[in-house]
């Protein structure tokens, strides 16, 4: 029986595999094609054209692919800088309007993205941070926090407040209860939360172009005209250039979290040992 479950989970790892990986081939094959038409199964011409350019210095790609990671990553540590005191509030106290501060701060979520931004833009206008990276790093807050929020939310309903109740009866502050014990098991909510909050910030257009006024280029904003324009084979190459930034910075993210507090868990296990 053990057998049979195990090949079933390695049969449905394998088919989600594939699932995934699917859409990727026509992506590649179009960027390495300058026509590919139907009936065709594969292009009849194969040609790098597409990817000669994306590498090319006057492209501008790597610049634009590092201000996207930049501006992702800082907007997911203000997110969380953010969303863990505010997930606290939300998750372990029961106060009157709860409801209407999480309709409040979940509203991006509903509202259109145009519409906030036409008011963000006015606002970073008349302060003059249009054009700079930090109003664009301010502009991408509102869209990703309330993702954030929520599963800090999450994470602190399930954690409720034995162990930190426990380590206060064994002597420990009110920082060693949060490093120690409140943050290693925000962990998964910590890396679900970022998870969105780095792909909806990486992903986004509209809010950079407005708000960076020409100044900031993403990935976004150098894809655009290509999708539009009528270039699927350098559309293509810079679609497969953005999942793998995004994934990579994603795993990379995860990596750095897990073992830096795998490695905190085990000196706090000497140090309780000694």
């Amino acid at each position: 029986m053990k057998k049979i479950v195990h090949s079933l989970h390695i049969f449905i790892i394998i088919m989600m595999i594939i699932i995934i990986l699917i859409p990727f081939i026509p992506l590649v094959l179009t960027s390495m094609s300058s026509q590919w038409r139907w009936p065709q199964i594969v292009p009849e011409v194969i040609q790098g054209r597409a990817w000669l350019y994306l590498f090319s210095e006057h492209s501008g790609t790597f610049d634009a692919l590092w201000t996207s990671i930049i501006i992702a990553l800082i907007v997911t540590f203000i997110n969380l800088l953010l969303a863990i005191p505010a997930g606290d509030a939300l998750g372990r106290m029961n106060t009157r309007g709860k409801w209407f501060i999480e309709a409040v701060m979940y509203a991006p979520i509903v509202i259109p993205s145009f519409v906030a931004v036409m008011g963000i833009h006015s606002i970073l206008l008349r302060v003059g941070l249009t054009g700079t990276m930090t109003g664009v790093v301010l502009a991408h807050i509102p869209p990703t926090l309330p993702y954030m929020l929520r599963a800090m939310t999450i994470s602190y309903q399930t954690i409720g407040y034995q162990w930190e109740e426990l380590a206060r009866m064994l002597g420990a502050g009110r920082f060693q209860r949060f490093w120690f014990v409140v943050l290693p098991r925000l962990i998964p909510g910590i890396i679900a939360g970022a998870s969105l909050s780095i792909l909806i910030s990486l992903s986004q257009y509209l809010i950079t172009f407005l708000i960076g006024s020409g100044q900031v280029i993403t990935l976004p904003i150098i894809m655009f005209p290509f999708i539009t324009g009528g270039d699927p084979s350098i559309a293509s190459a810079y679609t497969v250039v953005f999942t793998l930034a995004a994934i990579g910075t994603l795993l990379l993210m995860d990596f750095l979290l897990r073992t830096y507090f795998k490695h905190t868990n085990k000196t706090m296990g000497i140090k309780g040992r000694l």
